[in-house]
């Protein structure tokens, strides 16, 4: 999910794109933050915000209070504090859109158990970092095979290392509630580890484990997306989207959160629009509505016995017809709105060629017979053929004089 060439080398710094720890790309990083406030210089007296968002594996998040008044940039490998000895992790934000951050996630700043920053990453603290890395996909695989034997009904989705590798974190999804004590405890016994177990939602799961969606795109939960809000299949009913599960679907087996970003202004459109379930009373008969085009305002209504003959009216003059049938009235027929309404829509379009190329076909021409070629060939031998006999004749002409 980034550069084909990134990779993290022994000093903490990315093989690829050589950008002090970032992206040049902006897709190595998940959830990565764009300081639009970097180039900007405080006011005079004024002091820099202390604290700073530092990243771990995959889109967790935490922001812990500078004290030690580090020079810290986007990228550098720090060790922060935990609840029992220090993880490691990497510099995403600093300045004052961290305070920002904190505000939008609605972080106190003075909280009673602040975190802190130690120092920059040794050399040291890198290579156990890495080492505990590189121990987890294993680990993994053994932890799931445990569970299965076990008979629990949970799935063991990531396992994260904290920095000095003392403690692991295994994230897991299960539909509900498990008993997994005896799980701990067979855990504890292989790996020689502090085990913390937490239960995570699958929207949770497929943000941490990432992956590309039908749109050909990474998921957005994994990129840029935080806040998972409730999708019903009402939004896609606003929107006419076919109730099909297998396109609604994301990777995690919910609702796709795509769904909601145009929710809003298809509901703006549809507060114009009559409901659907309203039938049109006419003279000539009762007509009900087939189609819709929310953008365009055009609705497309048909008679009961006459199913196969459509009728397109805007959502005015549908509008306009309600009305009169709630006051007792009855338009005469719907063709003398269709009528108009084809009249100013209807439009011809000319396509030219504006690039001014030939025929597409001009090289599919037949060839010609080859004893024509020959011929073509032949007659344009002659000419030459006289010169040069002219040619000789002046010669031995000026060798007799």
């Amino acid at each position: 999910m980034g550069c084909a060439s990134c990779a993290t080398s022994k000093n903490g710094q990315p093989k690829g794109c050589k950008n002090n720890g970032t992206c040049g790309t902006d897709s190595c990083n998940k959830l990565t933050v764009f300081d639009w406030l970097s180039n900007m210089s405080l006011p005079n007296g004024a002091q820099p915000f202390n604290w700073i968002e530092v990243r771990f594996k995959n889109g967790r998040k935490q922001y812990y209070k500078n004290t030690e008044k580090l020079t810290l940039s986007i990228g550098d490998v720090v060790a922060t504090e935990a609840e029992s000895g220090h993880d490691v992790g990497m510099v995403t934000l600093t300045g004052e859109l961290v305070k920002v951050q904190m505000k939008r996630k609605k972080i106190p700043e003075t909280a009673e158990k602040i975190l802190k920053i130690f120092r920059k990453a040794t050399q040291r603290d890198i290579d156990t970092w890495i080492q505990c890395r590189d121990k987890e996909e294993a680990m993994q695989v053994k932890a799931r095979q445990f569970a299965i034997d076990l008979r629990l009904d949970m799935k063991i989705s990531d396992i994260e290392f904290q920095g000095d590798g003392s403690k692991a974190t295994f994230y897991y999804t299960a539909d509900a509630r498990v008993d997994f004590r005896e799980l701990i405890k067979v855990y504890a016994r292989e790996f020689r580890i502090r085990i913390e177990m937490r239960q995570v939602g699958l929207r949770q799961e497929a943000a941490r484990l990432g992956g590309i969606g039908s749109c050909g795109r990474e998921l957005c939960c994994s990129t840029w997306l935080t806040d998972f809000r409730s999708v019903s299949t009402s939004a896609a009913r606003y929107q006419q989207l076919s109730l099909n599960p297998l396109k609604l679907a994301g990777q995690c087996g919910k609702l796709k959160c795509c769904l909601n970003y145009e929710l809003d202004a298809y509901l703006d459109a549809l507060q114009s629009f009559p409901k659907t379930t309203v039938k049109l009373k006419t003279e000539k008969g009762t007509a009900v509505c087939q189609k819709t085009d929310i953008f365009k305002g055009i609705m497309w209504y048909a008679y009961e016995e006459e199913w196969m003959n459509w009728f397109t009216l805007t959502t005015e003059q549908a509008n306009a017809i309600i009305d009169s049938n709630k006051s007792g009235q009855k338009v005469s027929s719907l063709e003398e709105y269709a009528l108009d309404l084809s009249a100013t829509t209807d439009t011809k379009v000319d396509f030219e060629n504006v690039v001014g190329q030939d025929s597409l076909t001009r090289f599919d021409r037949p060839k010609g017979n080859p004893n024509n070629r020959k011929r073509k060939r032949s007659n344009k031998r002659k000419p030459r053929n006289e010169r040069a006999q002219k040619n000789n004749s002046t010669k031995s002409k000026k060798n007799a004089n």
